[in-house]
């Protein structure tokens, strides 16, 4: 009887396997196997777990990301001190390395808890860490949320494009929350002075009313002493 190996399982001392979706991994290992892909766009370590993105479709994701993206942009540009990620590799622990799809984090020379590494990925834990859930939402609200809220993350949205809502946790005694928005229908950061977000606005693709009422929170005075203490 022959034994015929098959290809894909198939590798040379010198060659890395394929990083494949429910692979279980060191965060070592999934770096390793991670790099060794230059191709591959997204590929995340979830609890030892390997998670790799489907094919991104643009109104269920991509859309509502780059209004996500705009919202946040706009905070930093007002805010000197705090930086903004778009699906940045983050180490958190030995078992996770997520690529959230937004974070916003101060400065780790202002007072942050994440930082840069030598080799360009982010270390530690961001305090505001963004997903846009439309096929990933089980994983999103399920291990990585546990993750998240486990590592220190101190505040976590949750966008579920299918189920046309925007959760945002806050962590508190060692358990998220989730913080509820005001009378006008506006959640705001208790993390970032200033951010605010006007739900129903951004679920309805409404950027104009959504950046205008983040413009509200960048004028209060909340808002002007966070960036006073950032600077000091």
């Amino acid at each position: 009887m022959v034994n015929v190996r098959h290809p894909r399982l198939h590798f040379s001392q010198n060659q890395l396997p394929p990083l494949q979706s429910g692979d279980r991994l060191t965060r070592l290992e999934f770096e390793r196997r991670y790099s060794a892909m230059p191709h591959l766009k997204k590929a995340e370590l979830i609890e030892g777990i390997v998670y790799m993105a489907s094919p991104l479709r643009f109104e269920p994701h991509a859309e509502p990301h780059g209004d996500l993206m705009i919202w946040l942009g706009n905070y930093k540009v007002a805010t000197p001190g705090v930086r903004m990620g778009d699906n940045p590799t983050v180490r958190l622990d030995l078992d996770n390395e997520p690529q959230p799809d937004a974070l916003l984090m101060i400065d780790a020379a202002r007072g942050g808890r994440a930082f840069i590494g030598a080799d360009g990925y982010v270390e530690g834990s961001p305090e505001l860490v963004a997903e846009v859930a439309a096929s990933s939402a089980a994983i999103d609200l399920g291990d990585k949320k546990r993750a998240y809220r486990r590592n220190g993350v101190k505040e976590y949205i949750v966008w579920q494009v299918f189920d046309q809502t925007i959760s945002w946790y806050h962590l508190t005694d060692e358990d998220y929350s989730l913080l509820e928005a005001n009378e006008r229908g506006v959640i705001c950061s208790l993390v970032f002075p200033g951010l605010w977000l006007d739900v129903s606005a951004m679920l309805g693709g409404d950027m104009p009313n959504v950046l205008a009422v983040l413009q509200q929170g960048l004028a209060s005075e909340a808002h002007q002493d966070f960036v006073q203490q950032l600077a000091s």
